[in-house]
């Protein structure tokens, strides 16, 4: 064979998708003088093991989003995507909030990701589940305001004394991470066709909340003090909820979580155009298989959708950081 002869390479084969991808919007994190994309692998393994999705990190923009270039670029990637809990806030310019106190974290970078796409998914039908950071993110997208400290918020009239949500940062753990109080949710609302009960037990470790409610939001739990916990976006035509508590930690062994997760899961695969996942025995814990399968309340109730760069502002770390 001559040298000059070409050689075709036969064209690159992509296999066919065993799972479909769910995104999970990273943090940037300072680790030493470096910065690192990063998310919690308690949030990774929930989308792997409860939702039954490939869960796939999207790093932060470095420069201003092009929003019809990037976002079309994660689209074509992520089939459904899940915006987690952070130790960062969002930044109260979004929702023209007084300036932070000293010491509260922000991650500019991520807000300017997770704003705009979380309107992208419900437009584009892509099922969209954010709990905590992601929570607050969602409400403000939607034009709504935070409470930068809950605890010092008045009470809500018809609602018990207003609470601390913060957790105990010296407690061990699954104290940090135990149930901490109910939340009453709607009747006849999304979240209890999966979850198939209005009153139910969660963690809490936040320190902001919800103030004014945005825009086609539905508010579907409160905590005994009025706090909002839980919501889903009016009219949307795939899957579009949150909650405040963490339904990641110890998914395994909390029923809520697997429903939750579960019904996100479905919603992923049928965006996807893929088959439900068949029923399985158990959650994969960090160390055995534990619980049923994630989607089955979901798939009892037959839910349906539409009904038609961390910075900080201070050198002292505050304990109203979520996490």
């Amino acid at each position: 064979m001559s040298q000059n002869s070409s050689v075709s390479k036969p064209a690159r084969k992509h296999p066919a998708k065993k799972r479909p991808v769910v995104g999970i919007p990273c943090d940037v994190k300072m680790l030493g003088p470096h910065p690192f994309h990063a998310v919690g692998e308690k949030y990774i393994a929930a989308v792997d093991s409860a939702a039954g999705c490939q869960p796939v990190l999207l790093p932060l923009p470095r420069a201003p989003l092009d929003e019809e270039v990037d976002l079309d670029e994660i689209f074509a990637l992520c089939d459904g995507i899940f915006l987690p809990g952070s130790h960062s806030n969002v930044h109260p310019s979004h929702y023209d909030g007084p300036d932070p106190r000293e010491g509260v974290l922000l991650d500019p970078q991520r807000d300017a990701l997770t704003l705009s796409l979380i309107r992208a998914c419900v437009d584009r039908a892509v099922p969209l589940f954010v709990v905590c950071r992601g929570f607050q993110e969602l409400n403000v997208a939607y034009g709504g305001t935070l409470f930068q400290h809950l605890e010092e918020s008045e009470s809500v009239e018809g609602y018990a004394p207003r609470f601390d949500h913060r957790e105990n940062k010296d407690a061990p753990l699954d104290e940090q991470y135990g149930p901490a109080h109910k939340v009453t949710l709607e009747t006849g609302g999304t979240f209890e066709r999966i979850l198939g009960t209005t009153e139910i037990d969660v963690n809490s470790l936040h320190g902001q909340g919800v103030n004014r409610v945005g825009e086609g939001l539905l508010v579907e739990g409160r905590a005994p003090d009025g706090a909002v916990e839980a919501m889903r976006v009016a009219g949307a035509k795939a899957f579009a909820m949150g909650v405040q508590w963490h339904p990641e930690w110890h998914y395994w062994d909390n029923p809520v979580s697997q429903a939750l997760f579960g019904a996100f899961g479905d919603a992923v695969r049928e965006a996807a155009g893929m088959a439900p996942e068949p029923p399985r025995t158990g959650i994969s814990g960090p160390d055995e298989n534990h619980g049923s399968h994630p989607g089955d309340a979901a798939k009892e109730n037959q839910v349906s959708y539409g009904g038609q760069q961390q910075q900080q502002a201070g050198n002292t770390r505050r304990t109203d950081q979520v996490a």
